[in-house]
């Protein structure tokens, strides 16, 4: 038996996992004066490949060793979903939908990481799980569903919602990864999924632009930094040491921490209907993931993680 699946996350995780909701909260506001300059995918490719030097750079000076075999291909395909799919995908169904139907769409991602879950047996279904996530979602909806279009394309649509379902799986993949280096799991994934976007930029026919602007150089730093090398190996981290679907309510939480800072950058009070929403979101989550009644037993897949 590998080990049991925590019934709760310990201080260590709770406290990753709460830096981890804020630094990708951080990373929606950091993108948006990334897409002032850059086109989406050219940007998201630019900033994985600079983050794909860092981890590379680390894996050689420290000498850390490389995956191979089952941990190699697993890395890779995180790489396809985690980074290349998910963003792909993301940033086609922006280009016709609003912002905010995007944040209504991913908070599915806590219903789907359980379902995924359940379904291959990597965790027990839990009642309280998808009580929570739908709470989370009223929540995530009553902020940002007035902002939504009626005339959304459905393509549109369906590639929001494939981002979430690609994120999802990442979580779940992340468990049954075997185990490695997370720093060279990362260096692997990063690298995949810049070129991939590369190649889609290209498909695109998306301008290669360097940027002019200090504010775009300053966000662009923070997002291959904070925004991709902590933030993915806080995610890795939090996997390992927690059920994914517990995780995975990043989703929910992150959008409240982009709109707060952007308030706070802009001199803006927040609404009364924003704080009724971060009220149903922070309950989903208490309920959904935190109160978790009988520990679960159930035996977990090694994960991607070295101890």
């Amino acid at each position: 038996m590998e080990g049991a699946q925590p019934s709760r996350p310990d201080r260590a995780t709770l406290l990753a996992f709460g830096a981890l909701v804020l630094l990708v909260g951080s990373n929606l506001v950091a993108i948006r004066f990334n897409n002032r300059e850059l086109a989406p995918l050219w940007g998201a490719a630019v900033r994985f490949a600079m983050a794909a030097v860092i981890f590379a750079a680390i894996v050689t000076a420290r000498r850390l060793p490389i995956p191979k075999g089952r941990a190699l291909a697993g890395a890779a395909v995180y790489g396809l979903l985690g980074f290349a799919g998910f963003f792909a995908f993301l940033y086609l169904g922006l280009v016709r939908a609003p912002a905010a139907l995007g944040q209504i769409v991913l908070a599915l991602v806590p219903l789907l990481t359980m379902l995924f879950a359940v379904v291959i047996g990597l965790e027990r279904f839990r009642w309280r799980a998808p009580v929570g996530a739908i709470v989370s979602m009223a929540g995530i909806a009553i902020v940002f569903g007035g902002q939504v279009r009626a005339d959304v394309p459905l393509v549109s649509l369906l590639a929001l919602i494939a981002a979430a379902v690609c994120f999802a799986a990442t979580g779940i993949l992340v468990k049954r990864l075997p185990p490695a280096d997370p720093v060279a799991t990362n260096a692997i994934a990063t690298t995949v999924g810049a070129v991939v976007l590369l190649t889609l930029s290209v498909i695109a026919g998306e301008p290669w632009a360097i940027p002019v602007q200090g504010a775009t150089w300053a966000a662009l730093a923070y997002l291959v930094t904070l925004g991709t090398v902590v933030v993915f190996l806080l995610f890795l981290f939090t996997v390992k040491r927690w059920r994914a679907s517990s995780v995975s309510y990043q989703f929910v939480l992150a959008p409240f921490v982009a709109v707060s800072l952007e308030s706070a950058l802009a001199g803006e009070a927040i609404t009364p209907i924003f704080a009724v929403g971060a009220v149903l979101v922070l309950a989903g989550v208490v309920f959904g993931a935190l109160i978790t009644g009988q520990p679960d037993l159930r035996p977990i897949a090694p994960t991607g993680i070295s101890k």
